[in-house]
């Protein structure tokens, strides 16, 4: 398991503005599960859209699932403060190497396919 570090990086994490759907789901202690689906994501954190509006509490914690083109991803994540009753941020608290590195891929490729699409990078200049 990878810990990640707790202080604030000084860059910022590349963010992904998922357009498609992507179901997640968290697990708490207890077994209490919430579908949710992912609006935000990056490597460090992310934005949940809960499909049963009910803002969790600061700070607890949850397994946190959800499947990408390349896999699923599961994490341990920490609940942030609310921005809604429906949309809830989260931090990643810990990532297995293979999942943070099938996040990292679908962050990357996803990135590399939009800037072609809007004609911002050349075939054959990805990498």
């Amino acid at each position: 398991m990878l810990s990640l570090p707790q202080e604030q990086p000084q860059r910022r994490a590349a963010r992904l503005h998922l357009a498609e759907t992507t179901v997640a789901v968290l697990r708490f202690k207890g077994g209490r599960c919430i579908p949710a689906k992912l609006q935000v994501l990056s490597v460090t954190g992310g934005l949940l859209w809960l499909s049963k509006p009910l803002p969790l509490e600061l700070g607890s914690d949850a397994k946190l699932m959800f499947l990408m083109r390349n896999g699923v991803v599961l994490g341990a994540a920490e609940m942030l403060a609310p921005i809604s009753w429906s949309l809830q941020p989260f931090r990643f608290v810990t990532l297995h190497h293979d999942d943070q590195s099938r996040l990292e891929a679908a962050i990357r490729s996803t990135a590399i396919q939009r800037r072609r699409d809007h004609g911002l990078l050349e075939p054959g200049r990805a990498w």
